[in-house]
């Protein structure tokens, strides 16, 4: 069954998720190399092929290696390669994005707060929120990766 583009079909909602995305990517103090990282982590936890592709390409072209971004998904195993910073923005997206079975933790908030402050948290958070959101309309709408055979 072939589902509409959602950016077309609601252009003032797709809009609005927009400016989100840009905000989070522009207007905060946080690097886009963790910014990329935190949306493909969450996009790996809501299994959106599309946007997988997307900031994988996009860890890359920041100069992550191919041996660190294909670790992703085990990064407690491979604590090594990743910073403290980096550590502690995995972990609170698994906590977000997981927050049904989570409920964002006192424990996680104050372990993600000790690293990243109180603005860069919330920053933080909304960059999560940002992709949950996106991730929710890729697969609910069945948005390709751009990858191909």
């Amino acid at each position: 069954m072939k589902r509409p583009n959602w950016f077309q079909v609601s252009a003032e909602g797709a809009k609005a998720v927009g400016a989100l995305h840009h905000y989070v990517t522009t207007g905060t103090a946080l690097p886009p190399d963790l910014i990329h990282l935190v949306f493909l982590r969450a996009s790996q936890l809501n299994g959106c092929a599309h946007c997988i592709d997307i900031h994988t390409r996009d860890l890359i072209k920041t100069g992550m290696t191919i041996d660190k971004i294909v670790l992703v998904p085990v990064w407690e195993e491979a604590q090594y390669l990743f910073s403290d910073r980096e550590r502690a923005a995995l972990a609170w997206t698994e906590e977000v994005t997981r927050v049904s079975e989570t409920h964002a933790s006192d424990d996680a908030y104050c372990a993600a707060l000790s690293v990243f402050g109180e603005k860069d948290l919330v920053d933080l958070t909304l960059v999560i929120a940002a992709m949950n959101a996106i991730n929710r309309m890729g697969i609910s709408f069945r948005m390709k990766p751009l990858a191909k055979a």
